[in-house]
């Protein structure tokens, strides 16, 4: 069966699924984040989106929302609907059970147990599909989990809040606070939307941070807070360790097992050990293997030129405040080796919004 075309109010349906998709960035890992809204009679009778954990699916949510209702609808997915036997039944033998009519999708599942597994089902009921609306809107809400299958590592986004000239703390070492509170604020509001947040020990020794989300009603979508700590330094007095009990701690790190480890064991963390902390590519592969998707990158420098020149962050967040601390200060990217400009890693704009007196600027990886 061919492609159902597109209707006048698809793209605008769909809008609403993706909305609701963007709800569960950073709670579904390791599956991805989506939105599922059923139409039925020219009004919305069911929606749903990925629930914590990564289960109930967007689709289960909102069928069972839709009840009866859902026979004869139409379901607006924002991702193929998944066609393999895992916790739960496949959402696409879900779909066609429940009697819908047609379902329209924003993006194909890239997962080998779905990949056009999913759309086949459905066809197969003679359920009409309509694909691709909205697409790259979606592609983007769920493409670290796309990059978690197709490479085994997680997206990465690298945030940094700077002066006008780059630099992220004084040669003293004081930073608090260079941005503002309405900066900060949407910094915390990215930590909610991610699965982890990552910074090296050098951070986490100068700032002691908790590495919370600390934006009023979204205290819970605290994220799993990251340390590179390749000799483990970071004592068991800090923040971090403290709040290991009620806030996920990992530390990754090139010691396996000894005293060190064993004590922030005790302490909660989750002790992750690669063979070389400075291969970032080692790093992001084993991020991965816990099914992460999603990773904020706070730095300091040295971290985010290491991201950089292994050229593994997709996505830059970047906070512009009006000051300027000068060539003393410490500079948010640390060196990067570039001989040749040729070389340099290249990201394009993709939009600017003020934020009291400072500037986001959002870059993606030019590929």
């Amino acid at each position: 069966m061919a492609g159902a075309p597109q209707q006048p109010d698809d793209a605008r349906l769909m809008g609403h699924a993706l909305a609701l998709a963007r709800r569960g960035l950073g709670r579904t890992f390791p599956n991805p984040s989506v939105g599922c809204v059923i139409v039925g009679d020219r009004i919305i009778v069911g929606r749903g989106y990925t629930q914590p954990g990564g289960r109930p699916h967007a689709e289960a949510e909102a069928l069972r929302e839709a009840g009866t209702a859902a026979r004869g609808a139409t379901a607006y997915v924002t991702l193929e609907p998944c066609a393999h036997h895992g916790k739960t039944p496949p959402c696409a033998e879900a779909l066609v059970a429940a009697g819908v009519a047609r379902v329209v999708t924003a993006a194909g599942d890239s997962d080998p147990r779905v990949a056009g597994r999913g759309i086949a089902i459905l066809k197969a009921a003679g359920i009409a599909v309509t694909e691709g609306v909205r697409r790259a809107e979606a592609e983007v809400i769920n493409a670290g989990f796309f990059s978690r299958v197709a490479t085994g590592r997680p997206g990465f986004t690298l945030k940094m809040a700077t002066s006008l000239d780059g630099r992220i703390a004084l040669s003293n070492g004081e930073s608090r606070w260079i941005t503002s509170h309405d900066a900060r604020r949407m910094g915390h509001m990215m930590r909610a939307a991610h699965d982890a947040i990552l910074i090296g020990i050098g951070t986490a020794l100068a700032d002691d941070p908790v590495l919370d989300c600390r934006v009023e009603g979204l205290e819970d979508r605290s994220p799993i807070r990251i340390v590179l700590d390749r000799s483990l330094r970071l004592p068991v007095t800090s923040k971090l360790v403290q709040s290991a009990s009620r806030l996920p701690l990992w530390v990754v790190t090139e010691v396996a097992g000894g005293a060190g480890s064993d004590a922030l064991v005790s302490a909660g963390v989750k002790v992750l050990v690669v063979q070389d902390i400075r291969d970032m590519s080692a790093v992001a592969k084993r991020l991965g293997d816990e099914g992460l998707t999603r990773v904020l990158v706070e730095g300091g420098g040295e971290v985010h030129a290491s991201f950089l020149k292994a050229g593994l962050a997709s996505r830059v967040e970047h906070f512009v405040s009006g000051m300027a601390l000068g060539g003393d200060a410490t500079p948010a990217i640390a060196a990067l080796g570039l001989t040749a400009l040729g070389s340099a890693p290249r990201f394009k704009l993709q939009g600017m919004r003020p934020l009291g007196p400072d500037v986001l600027a959002s870059w993606i990886k030019e590929e």
